[in-house]
């Protein structure tokens, strides 16, 4: 996603933090056998063992998903496996120490180790063994899934995306067809992920909670049931923007397709031009408010320079009459890979006009820009910390539309967030909370308006009239705000499931009555049991937690809001574009170099002025749109009813 889009790298979805307390092999305290410390001496310990096994783990992660096969499966499982009995042994040790009286950094460092891992593990060697090696092969199912059409052409991720964005050149039945075809991938995945659960359940208990839900919903530094208490308060304030949406996409979809375009009032899950319908932007063409009101086809302009790459390698070449058929692919890559260089380079320059620091050279040679022609990889888009002092890549498979830049708008948040905190001790490096990490670079992607995107010459001058506004508001909110309800409903899910309350043989019936309660989006036929939809998310296999996404898209319209305030902006929100702006970059480099220092709080205060998230700036930001969708929604049937399972 920005991944969705988004996101953190495959290994570190456990986080830097949980893998914090990793240490050689051939040491294996236990919390008994454990040296008597203090609880200074212990945190120290921890940070020093941190700096020197993140490098081992983070490159054994690294192969494992940009090198899918059975050796690289081995090498990633086994150093999980270590590191996270590792990791028992030090929360365990950690759980000894009172925090009454100690000093604060040490007394935080103890709270975060006791919540920060999103993998809790057993400690029977047996039994963790088996759950490292499911989740490497989870994410290896994921990563070299592709749809087969009777054992012969077969699509991967990315062929199967480009046809459900084709919505003006695709049909109802083409577009079904791959969306039905992605998600067999995971049907495999159903008892090994059935079996995840019981393990990293046994590893919660064991850490004293109730659940893996609860260790998750432990993290932001208030009780687990105050914070779904939290998420929900947050998901009633923009629901009403949501919903004006749901309608008015809903109604332009059935006057393309018929009664295929609604079921029930729920939007088909094959027509939102996204395998999950978390991001609605390829309905462009069909959901543009308003014709000929300055050109926003930014995938439309890309692609034009990808080709014109293309144009002056082959020049430069001789000609394409000149070359041979696998001269012919090598260039083809060849541009490919100048194209996503140049994409990326562009991304960089809007963190480096606020001030902040160029990129290491290593990140360009050292990062996975494209995808490549000889393995499998997981090309879900993703930001590695490959250790605790400012080394740092890209995984993501970038093809020359909007969406993928936007994309690398956001990955860069998490690098520049990484190398922002870098001085900390490697139990600090990490966002606020995991929110924070995915607000940043879609805080910067608010700041992509059409004045910036015709500065870069993406986009035609805009021109400035009601019209364009609300044109600009559409684009930007089949990103943003198609995505709040998807943010909130996979983790319900989970919790559901590691809660018990989603029995095993009601996987799939769960997750469709969830996407039907929350995004009003359905299957255009039903799916049983037979199926495993959630795996075909990458985020389900993976095992990164997603209510951070919901909390990010609150947070970035937050940060927007400040970041703007400090730029001197005057007039609408929506209108800002902090670009180059040396206040809001330092306001906001310095909110970032926090880290995970201190409460989540205390740091939002330091920037926004208030300690509670609030999707009031988000509904400031929307506000023309929202009033231009209850006007065309006006004497629609809005709303939608789930069928009856």
């Amino acid at each position: 996603m920005k991944s969705q889009r988004a996101l953190l790298a495959l290994a570190i979805s456990a986080s830097l933090l949980a893998l914090s307390a990793c240490k050689p092999a051939d040491q294996t305290d236990s919390a008994a056998d454990a040296p008597k410390e203090s609880a200074d001496e212990f945190v120290a310990r921890v940070n020093k063992t941190a700096k020197e096994v993140t490098p081992e783990i983070t490159s054994a992660a690294w192969l494992g998903a940009t090198y899918i096969n059975a050796d690289s499966q081995r090498v990633e499982a086994a150093a999980n496996e270590r590191y996270l009995a590792l990791n028992n042994a030090f929360i365990e040790q950690a759980k000894t120490y009172p925090t009454e009286g100690l000093n604060a950094d040490t007394a935080r460092a103890l709270h975060l180790m006791k919540v920060g891992a999103s993998l809790p593990a057993p400690r029977d060697p047996a039994k963790l063994k088996e759950l490292t090696e499911i989740t490497s092969r989870l994410g290896a199912t994921y990563g070299a899934g592709k749809w087969c059409v009777d054992g012969q052409e077969c699509r991967d991720i990315g062929q199967v995306s480009e046809i459900l964005a084709d919505t003006q050149g695709k049909s109802y039945d083409e577009m079904k067809a791959a969306w039905e075809g992605w998600h067999t991938i995971s049907v495999p995945m159903r008892k090994d992920y059935q079996r995840f659960v019981e393990l990293t359940n046994e590893g919660a208990k064991e850490m004293g909670f109730a659940n893996t839900g609860e260790v998750w919903r432990a993290g932001y530094d208030m009780p687990a049931a105050d914070f779904q208490a939290e998420a929900d308060r947050l998901w009633g304030q923009v629901q009403p923007l949501y919903e004006q949406l749901q309608c008015y996409t809903r109604e332009k979809l059935v006057e393309k397709y018929g009664e295929q375009g609604s079921v029930n009032g729920m939007i088909p899950a094959h027509l939102t031009g996204n395998l999950w319908q978390q991001d609605w932007g390829n309905l462009w063409p069909l959901l543009q408010p308003y014709d000929n009101v300055g050109s926003l086809d930014v995938t439309g302009a890309l692609k034009k320079q990808r080709e014109a790459i293309l144009a002056e390698l082959v020049s430069k070449a001789g000609g394409m009459g000149k070359l041979t058929a696998s001269e012919q692919v090598e260039i083809e890559r060849q541009a490919d890979l100048e194209m996503a260089t140049r994409m990326t380079k562009l991304a960089e320059s809007f963190y480096t006009g606020l001030g902040m620091p160029a990129l290491p050279e290593s990140f360009y040679t050292d990062s996975m820009l494209v995808q490549p022609r000889d393995r499998d990889v997981v090309c879900h888009a993703s930001a590695w910390p490959m250790n605790t002092e400012g080394e740092v890549r890209m995984k993501m498979c970038i093809k020359p539309n909007e969406e993928e830049l936007t994309t690398i708008y956001h990955e860069l948040g998490h690098i520049y967030y990484y190398l922002a905190y870098k001085q900390h001790p490697p139990m600090f490096q990490n966002g606020a909370h995991d929110g924070f990490h995915e607000a940043i670079g879609d805080t910067i992607v608010l700041s992509m308006t059409p004045e910036y995107l015709a500065s870069i010459g993406l986009v035609d001058k805009p021109a400035v009239s009601e019209e364009a506004v609300i044109n600009s508001q559409m684009r930007m909110a089949l990103a943003k705000v198609s995505f709040l309800p998807f943010g909130l409903m996979i983790d319900r899910w989970r919790w559901g499931v590691f809660d018990g309350s989603i029995a095993p043989d009601k996987y799939n019936q769960a997750w469709w009555d969830l996407k039907a309660k929350y995004q009003g989006v359905a299957p255009a036929d039903a799916r049983g049991e037979e199926f495993f939809d959630a795996g075909a998310k990458y985020h389900v296999p993976g095992n990164t937690p997603y209510t951070r996404y919901f909390l990010s898209h609150i947070l970035q319209f937050q940060f927007y809001k400040s970041l703007c305030d400090a730029a001197g902006h005057e007039g609408p929100l929506y209108t800002c574009n902090f670009a180059n702006n040396p206040e809001a970059g330092k306001r906001y480099w310095a909110m970032m170099e926090r880290g995970a220092s201190q409460p989540w709080q205390q740091t939002l205060k330091e920037l926004t002025g208030g300690e509670q998230m609030d999707g009031s700036a988000v509904l400031e930001y929307f506000a023309p749109l929202q009033a231009w969708l209850v006007k065309q929604n006006e004497g629609k049937t809005c709303g939608w009813q789930a069928a009856k399972s």
